[in-house]
């Protein structure tokens, strides 16, 4: 069996809310690493949301959201995601037990923050809990069929504080490489000897990756694929392990795991927000919510600056500063 990945991120661009960058990890039958899972898996599963009972969309988590800027729609995200860890097991009730099964060191670093401290919002928050359910048992009856399997979803949570801080050691591009990097191991690591393909959307137009994968995994041997202005794609080999990773443009709509992994990043960053929201709210009557980004962040923040000087709040702690 071979292994197919996918790594993408969401909320590098922000001024407030975390960054979360995650991977998607699938089995995959001996000589099917190079097939579509779009189509493979098209019983339960497809680019664009439907209102076909027990179907799921998985594409790139803007498209789905529709709301970068905010006022998006969390439905299709939510029932993609819980969807494909219902095929797993049971799906998670609350953000908590979400966390326990995609992000586990979230819930100890989220403790730093009142705004996000208790974890505590139940799911799902806008789809019905027996749709995601036998949404799961399609997606587990396409699997079976194909002879694929959904070994992991993880992700990597920075809040604001670590965001800062890591921003402040190395530029952002690198800082973003750094994270990604902690779920180039996980996967690394997760395949023993079997053979790992890695897809990962295009990290702020970086073409270059080697010297980064070098870093990464010390004392391996390195042969580059190609590095053109669409992909760059290396071959890691250490022993009788051997992997590829694609950075690619566009990814999440070439590679379904790419896609999985970008819906991940948006939906948990999406409920962090609505935490971070709702408890400013309660602080500064009648303040509109945000999605963090650059506008509509810098009101936020100025809304809610007497109050966090009130309270003796670190503003690294809460704006990105870098």
């Amino acid at each position: 069996m071979a292994l197919l990945a996918g790594i993408d991120e969401a909320g590098f661009g922000p001024l407030l809310g975390p960054l979360v960058v995650s991977a998607s990890l699938f089995e995959m039958p001996d000589g099917a690493e190079g097939e579509s899972l779009w189509g493979l898996l098209a019983a339960a599963v497809g680019k664009k949301a439907s209102k076909r009972h027990g179907r799921i969309a998985i594409a790139d988590s803007k498209k789905l959201y529709g709301g970068l800027r905010g006022g998006g729609r969390l439905d299709n995200l939510e029932r993609g995601v819980l969807a494909m860890l219902a095929s797993r097991k049971l799906p998670p009730t609350s953000l908590r037990s979400l966390l326990e099964a995609i992000s586990p060191g979230a819930i100890e670093a989220a403790g730093g923050y009142p705004w996000y401290h208790g974890v505590d919002l139940s799911l799902p928050r806008c789809t019905e809990t027996i749709d995601i359910v036998l949404a799961g048992v399609g997606l587990r009856k396409a699997m079976d069929s194909c002879g694929v399997n959904l070994l992991d979803i993880r992700c990597e949570t920075v809040f604001e504080g670590e965001f800062n801080r890591l921003a402040g050691v190395a530029n952002k591009s690198l800082m973003l490489f750094d994270v990604t990097s902690r779920l180039l191991e996980r996967l690394w690591r997760a395949a023993g000897g079997r053979r790992l393909i890695v897809h990962a959307d295009r990290q702020g137009g970086r073409q270059h990756y080697l010297g980064g994968l070098q870093r990464v995994f010390e004392g391996c041997s390195f042969k580059i694929i190609e590095e053109n202005d669409n992909t760059s794609a290396y071959r890691v080999i250490s022993g009788t392990k051997e992997a590829e990773f694609h950075f690619t443009v566009g990814g999440e709509e070439a590679h379904l795991p790419v896609a999985l992994a970008s819906m991940a990043s948006k939906y948990l960053r999406e409920l962090f927000m609505e935490l971070l929201n709702g408890f400013w709210a309660g602080q500064v009557p009648g303040l509109a919510p945000t999605a963090g980004y650059y506008t509509d962040g810098r009101r936020f923040h100025r809304d809610i600056a007497p109050v966090v000087k009130q309270l003796g709040i670190d503003e690294r702690m809460l704006y990105r500063i870098c």
